[in-house]
């Protein structure tokens, strides 16, 4: 990707015929497109809005909203490594207002209730996501926010960096935490969320306990369902209502991992090739539910990025939960475990997969739920 300067890829990259969404010149294959919607439940969102729909270009590009993280961020950020991998920033938003208000009070602001970094491993064949729990105490940095400043904090839960400062607070709080260098950024909300499922004719899984919660309105027996939108969004959202859950943010981490194999090995069979007018619905809703970075704004750069990323199957992505410890001041919120952290962030800065011995005790990868959802 180009830096804030323009810098382009380089010669080996283009020689790929790799642009900085990673543009390739082969079309997309069924599996290629497939991936659109998948490499999690956010991202996928973006990506099928741009794959193969030229003809309503102009319709697509303007549901689109952008925000240009680079300007916002300037050159004060971790080393732009030109190797051919990727990361991408993915955010659920959380906010209450508008039809939103149905999860709770708007008060305001929205904070991150899902955020994960996808790291495109060079080749873009196959791709770590590190999931980030919200409750996680970190400094937070100075941010801006419409023009004004925004003092950092020692001590900050981590979903505070978006609700304070928007996109580009949360890029520039992974950023400071990781010193991994964000090439894009994707965010999504509860609506759209939903309908994007809707429209996909709804997500298939499999649970072997019965999920019980009133706080995310879920409530499915043992078996097999397909989820329609408002119940896959409680999936991912609840934490009460697993047996083995712990009732934290941890839990429901691992229900969102499980959730999103489930959706990217579904979706190779839902059809939608075979059917332009649930493509263009699919897509419409994508491109409406989202916001992104400036470089990914519009339907040719979405295309891009999801042809590039089409060899990745659901076997082909590691997904752990960013190492951490209950808060010794607060058993309700966790700490990075440091030592653990590094070994991850140090992982995808020289573009290698993540260690096992990196998530190995960490609290983040013990709450067990996710072997209740397949």
């Amino acid at each position: 990707m180009a830096d804030s300067s323009g810098t382009a890829k380089t010669a080996e990259s283009r020689a790929r015929g790799i642009r900085a969404t990673g543009r390739r010149r082969k079309g997309p294959t069924r599996r290629r497109r497939a991936l659109t919607i998948t490499l999690c439940t956010l991202t996928s969102a973006a990506l099928l809005g741009g794959a193969g729909l030229g003809y309503v270009y102009f319709k697509l590009n303007g549901n689109l909203k952008g925000v240009d993280i680079n300007a916002a961020l300037g050159h004060d950020r971790p080393k732009n490594i030109d190797d051919g991998s990727m990361n991408i920033l993915v955010m659920g938003s959380d906010s209450r207002a508008g039809k939103n208000g149905e999860y709770g009070k708007d008060e305001g602001g929205a904070r991150s209730d899902t955020a994960m970094i996808v790291h495109v491993y060079k080749g873009h064949k196959k791709a770590s996501v590190v999931s980030v729990p919200r409750d996680t105490m970190i400094k937070r940095p100075d941010c801006a926010k419409d023009g004004k400043s925004v003092p950092g904090a020692q001590r900050a839960m981590f979903n505070t960096a978006f609700e304070v400062g928007g996109p580009a607070c949360a890029v520039k709080t992974v950023e400071s935490i990781s010193d991994v260098r964000m090439d894009h950024f994707v965010e999504v909300d509860f609506t759209g969320f939903k309908k994007l499922i809707d429209a996909l004719g709804g997500v298939d899984i499999t649970t072997s306990k019965a999920i019980d919660d009133d706080h995310s309105h879920l409530h499915l027996q043992p078996g097999k369902h397909n989820l329609n939108g408002e119940q896959s969004l409680g999936l991912v959202r609840t934490r009460h209502g697993v047996p083995g859950g712990d009732g934290s943010d941890l839990g429901r981490i691992q229900l969102q991992q499980a959730f999103i194999k489930a959706l990217m090995n579904q979706v190779k069979n839902v059809g939608v090739l075979t059917n332009p007018t649930k493509l263009y619905d699919i897509a419409d809703t994508a491109t409406k539910a989202i916001t992104t970075d400036s470089e990914l704004n519009s339907v040719s750069e979405l295309t891009g990025l999801a042809k590039s990323l089409g060899n990745i199957g659901s076997e082909n992505i590691d997904m752990v939960t960013l190492p951490v410890t209950y808060d010794p001041a607060n058993p309700d919120r966790v700490v990075p475990l440091t030592k653990k952290s590094e070994q991850v962030w140090d992982a995808l800065r020289v573009d290698k997969e993540i260690p096992k011995s990196a998530v190995k005790g960490s609290a983040g990868d013990q709450g067990g739920t996710d072997k209740y959802v397949k």
